[in-house]
This record gives C-alpha cells, structure tokens and sequence, in this order.
C-alpha cells in the first residue's frame, strides 16, 4: 500500500476529532469535541471524524454508534467520516491496518525500527536489579537494539514473538504548543526507543495516529493534554514518514470529582445521560463553551454561535473539574434525583 498524502497539505485546514469507542461520550470528550470543531470551522477548514476502534479487545461497535449519535444530538457535523465517507477513508482505525504495515515495512528498510523481545516483566526485573536502570537513564536500555544477529535470533526462539521498537535518535526535539507554549523533550531520555507494533501484531497508538492524521492531510490537531507529552515521539515519526508536521494545541483536561480524568466511571456525566434527563444540547453546549473560556457565563448557545468567538489563547491553561454543586449551579445535574 502507497504512503502518500491523500490530500495536498498546505491546500486548506483539516481538523480531526478521534474518539476511541471504549465507553461512552461524557462532557470532558464532549467539550474536546467541541473545540476541535470550533478551531477548525473558524479557519474554513474541513472537519473529519477518525473512530480510533484498533484495540479489538477494547472497542464495541455499539459505542462507536452512540458516540456519533450524541455528536449529531450536540449540533456537531463533520465532512469526512465513518458514516458519510470522503476521500481519506477509511475512517475506521480497524480497517486501516495496510497503511500501518506500508508505515513498518518503510521503516524497516530504512533501519529506523528494530524488533524487540523484551516483556514488560523482562523490564520491570531489570530496573529492580542493583545495578539496573538509572533513573535518569530511559525506560527503555536499548538491550534488543545492541544485540548481535546471533543473540536476536536465540532470544527470539526463547520467546516466540516481538514488537518492533523505534530507534530514537540523540538530541531534544522542541515545538511550539498553541496552549502549552515552548516544549522541549529529550526522546531518549525520557522513554527511550518506543514501541510502533506490539508483540501481538497491533500497531501502537503513537505510529498509527500519526499516519492516519498524516495520510488524511490534516493540519491542526486539537486534544486533550494528556497526549502532550507523546507528541515529541510522534513528531520523530513525522520526520522519519518525511511527512508534515501538523500543528498542535493541547487542552487541559476535565477531571472527575475525585481530580481524576473524567471517564466512565464517574457516572452520570455521559452526554446520553443528560439527554435522557431532558437537558437541552444548547444548554450542554453553552456549558462546555463557558468552562473552555469561550463564554463569560453558562448560557444556551448553539455549536455555529460560537465559531466567531473561538480563539486559541482563550482557551483555559488549568483542568476544570465536574462536581455535582457546579453542575447544579450551572443548570446541569449528573444524578438522578434532581
């Protein structure tokens, strides 16, 4: 399979919003949905919907249905999806595997992966040993990548399988973060050469978000700052793809009542929820618009009122945190007896 562009880069803006269908949509995924859309319908860009669904064992087709339901339900569209195609298809990490082998062969011929028969349990006992790791050395020591043919080759039939690792060159890479400003990361240092496939055959998130948005020619990638501190790993696969380097703006995330990441657990705050409680998709938005910095107070708006307000260095630099009394004072109830 050709890696090419399937669209010019500098043509016109593209923004995606990528959703992992391991559960369903609450207000943190909501409001990043949101802002990918408002970013990118502000510079007149196109906006696609990518279902990151290539774990098999996490993703249910159900969620994946429910996730685009409740997008539509909060006045969201998109111009290239699972459900309505475009040029850049599939849109289904699942069906797209080709792609992320044309990635590995690439890198293959070039040197630039090496496979790898290290566990984690193979990892854990080294840095646990006396003289094992440093903590300033990185996570990964390089042990498969300094083997000789003869050594891969026994320690491979000791094994039976391996990832492939990316060979991470010396050096700081630095970018410019929309939201997070200058950002610098010692690669190696920090985790060493990275995995690209995994032992099992599935190709690792960082080298499969990375072609897709490539491949799919977009140019402005909004999300969640959770995935700051993988995107110096990612921009080493874009160089290494000779592919163009989009620019980034990571968000600081929701968190739950408890300061952790808002996910499925924290019940009630699921976008179904509240729509099965009767709260208007106006209101939902006008509330995630005025904790994204958007709004000066909680009030029904729709998605298309909120385009010529967006702006980057509006955008919060601190996580918001959901708790029933915010909620309630803005209008919003996660529980039942309201």
């Amino acid at each position: 399979m050709n890696l090419s562009l399937s669209r010019p880069f500098s043509d016109f803006p593209a923004g995606r919003y990528a959703p992992s269908p391991t559960g369903q949509l609450h207000l943190g995924n909501a409001r990043t949905a949101l802002l990918t859309w408002l970013q990118i319908r502000r510079l007149g860009g196109r906006f696609i919907l990518r279902m990151e669904d290539l774990d098999p064992a996490r993703s249910v087709a159900a969620y994946a249905r429910q996730i685009l339901a409740d997008l539509r339900w909060l006045g969201l569209d998109w111009d290239e999806g699972p459900d309505v195609g475009g040029p850049c298809g599939p849109y289904e990490q699942s069906r797209r595997q080709g792609f992320y082998d044309a990635a590995v062969d690439l890198f293959l011929r070039s040197g630039r992966i090496f496979p790898c028969a290290c566990s984690r349990k193979d990892l854990a006992e080294l840095a646990r040993a006396p003289h094992g790791l440093s903590e300033e050395g990185p996570p990964y020591p390089g042990i498969c990548r300094n083997l000789t043919p003869e050594a891969w080759e026994a320690k491979l039939r000791k094994k039976g399988q391996c990832a492939y690792r990316f060979q991470v060159p010396e050096g700081s890479l630095s970018f410019v973060d929309a939201v997070a400003g200058p950002i610098s990361q010692n690669v190696r240092q920090a985790v060493g050469d990275f995995v690209v496939r995994r032992a099992d055959g599935v190709t690792a998130y960082q080298l499969a978000v990375v072609v897709d948005d490539a491949l799919m020619g977009v140019t402005h990638v909004l999300r969640g700052d959770d995935l700051l501190a993988s995107t110096p790993r990612q921009i080493l696969l874009y160089h290494a793809l000779d592919m163009p380097v989009p620019d980034f703006c990571h968000v600081p995330l929701v968190l739950g009542p408890d300061g952790a990441r808002l996910s499925k657990r924290h019940g009630g705050t699921a976008i179904a929820s509240l729509q099965e409680q009767g709260i208007e998709p106006e209101k939902v938005i006008g509330f995630l618009a005025y904790t994204a910095g958007l709004l000066p107070g909680p009030e029904p708006v729709r998605p298309q009122e909120l385009i010529p307000l967006f702006a980057e260095e509006k955008l919060p630099r601190h996580p918001w945190r959901v708790t029933e009394a915010a909620l309630a004072e803005l209008g919003l109830h996660t529980g039942k007896n309201h």
